[in-house]
């Protein structure tokens, strides 16, 4: 008699249940989106060209995917850090507007010389990042509160601080909406000569190198993984927990501040209302489908940023509604995160005689 189930994980899923789960959800979510597509108008004829044509196989939907995915690549790098030491970072997009406020007055108030003026933007959206997530940590292990509501809470006091910047002394005199003045030349990245594709897809990557090498070729990610696995267990066995805490969490903040200014310097060029809407729901989930994996974040990102290019050419084209875009985009992710998740583990059903 059935009368109980529990889920067990597999020890070693394997690189091909791993990609046989993904390929399998892929399918599924893409049949199921288009049939949502489907009814409300888009020709069925024109899904395949609007989803991998024009997305992955022509010059201009390529550049603007991978223009998208600069941003998608550092806020999941940022999240997988945080997973692997257990730290549950749900302020990534008040990280964001963290390091997005800290490149603006950078850019406005024209801080150091003209030649290192976007670096310096660059170096300070990563400390106003790292500095806005670091009392979280600190309540955390100081008092046992949980990260996940300060976090959360946080980002809305930065959207907050946001609002008064934008409705106050930085707002564009010569605009009628709550943004800045376009930042100067010297604090833009430089275009690539490919689309809208500028530098900070090739700062993304050498990010993604270096997070590689920290995590999969350092001790430091033995360690990251020890934390994850069993906290109080590396605290005994005399493992620096600490110090890689403190490290993996300031990186995560830090690199959610780069987004943000990348977004800036790369295509807004000003600081708006909208720059970080949707990324913690985004990194969450690259970081979830990559396993906290560097090399898997950015094939994720760049794949979540394609859905993405695709939804807004259906938006423009086709007049779908937003709700509808958000709605086939959201059945594909949870048609791979199922999947995926039923590749790591497995359902035992016990039965009683």
């Amino acid at each position: 008699m059935l009368n109980s189930a529990y889920l067990i994980r597999r020890q070693a899923p394997g690189a091909i249940r791993t990609a046989l789960g993904y390929l399998f959800g892929l399918l599924i979510g893409l049949g199921l989106s288009a049939a949502i597509l489907m009814s409300v108008g888009v020709p069925a004829a024109d899904l395949l060209q609007e989803f991998i044509v024009q997305t992955f196989m022509t010059s201009d939907g390529l550049a603007q995917t991978m223009t998208s995915a600069a941003p998608l690549i550092l806020v999941g790098l940022a999240s997988a850090i945080a997973m692997r030491i257990r730290f549950w970072n749900i302020g990534v997009e008040g990280q964001i507007w963290m390091g997005a406020i800290a490149a603006t007055w950078v850019a406005l108030h024209h801080i150091g010389p003209p030649s290192l003026r976007l670096p310096i933007g660059l170096a300070a959206a990563f400390a106003a990042g790292a500095l806005s997530i670091w009392p979280w940590l600190w309540m955390k292990t100081r008092y046992g509160v949980s990260e996940v509501i300060t976090t959360l809470l946080s980002a809305s006091i930065a959207f907050l601080l946001v609002q008064h910047l934008l409705f106050g002394v930085w707002r564009d005199p010569a605009n009628s909406f709550p943004i800045t003045v376009e930042f100067p030349l010297e604090s833009q990245f430089s275009m690539l000569g490919w689309g809208q594709v500028h530098m900070g897809l090739a700062l993304a990557l050498v990010v993604a190198a270096l997070v590689y090498f920290l995590l999969e070729r350092s001790p430091f990610g033995y360690i990251a993984d020890a934390i994850g696995f069993n906290r109080r267990t590396a605290m005994q066995t005399g493992l620096p927990v600490a110090t890689v805490s403190l490290v993996a969490t300031l990186s995560s903040g830090g690199l959610s501040g780069l987004a943000g200014a990348v977004i800036l310097s790369g295509t807004e060029h000003r600081l708006s209302q909208a720059l970080s809407s949707g990324y913690l729901f985004s990194a969450i989930v690259i970081a979830y489908l990559g396993r906290s994996r560097p090399v898997w974040v950015v094939f994720v990102a760049i794949a979540l940023a394609a859905i993405y290019t695709a939804g807004n050419v259906l938006k423009v084209f086709y007049g779908v509604s937003e709700a509808v875009i958000v709605l086939a985009q959201g059945t594909v992710l949870m048609s791979v995160l199922t999947t995926s998740f039923f590749s790591a583990y497995t359902i035992h059903f016990p039965v009683k005689s």
